[in-house]
C-alpha cells in the first residue's frame, strides 16, 4: 500500500531560510518553495499544499497580506498557515492571527519546534 506524502509550501525570499526548512522536512513529507508573497499565492493554487510555512517579512506582498489572499481562496481557506518570521513581538502575532494564520514560529527556527507544529497542523 502507498501512503502519499503530504505536501508543504515553504515561502521565503531568504535562500539560506529556504534551505534549511527543506532539510528539517524533506524527510518526511513533499516540498514545493516560493520567494515572495505574490508567488507563494500563485503557488499554493496550483499545488494545493496540505500546509503552509509563510514568512512574514519579504518584499512585493509580505506575508501578512499573502495570508490574507490565501484566506480569501476557495482553494486555500482551510489550508493551515504557519507564519515563520524574525518579529516575535505580540503586535505581529496578534496582526498574524487577525489575517488568519494557524500558528506562528520565531527565527531562528528551532527544528523539534518546526516540526511539532507541522505535525500538529496537519493533525499527525
Amino acid at each position: 500500500m502507498v501512503v502519499s506524502r503530504k505536501k508543504i509550501l515553504l515561502v521565503d525570499d531568504s535562500e539560506t531560510v529556504l534551505m534549511m526548512e527543506q532539510m528539517i522536512l524533506r524527510r518526511s513529507y513533499d516540498v514545493v518553495t516560493a520567494k515572495d508573497g505574490s508567488a507563494a499565492v500563485t503557488r499554493a493554487l496550483a499545488e494545493r499544499p496540505d500546509l503552509i510555512l509563510l514568512d512574514v517579512i519579504m518584499p512585493a506582498m509580505d506575508g501578512f497580506e499573502a495570508c490574507r489572499r490565501l484566506r480569501s481562496e476557495e482553494a486555500t481557506r482551510e489550508t493551515p498557515i504557519v507564519l515563520v518570521t524574525s518579529r516575535g513581538e505580540v503586535s505581529h502575532r496578534e496582526e498574524g492571527f487577525r489575517c488568519g494564520c494557524s500558528d506562528y514560529i520565531t527565527k531562528p527556527i528551532d527544528s523539534l519546534e518546526l516540526l511539532e507544529k507541522v505535525k500538529s497542523c496537519l493533525g499527525e
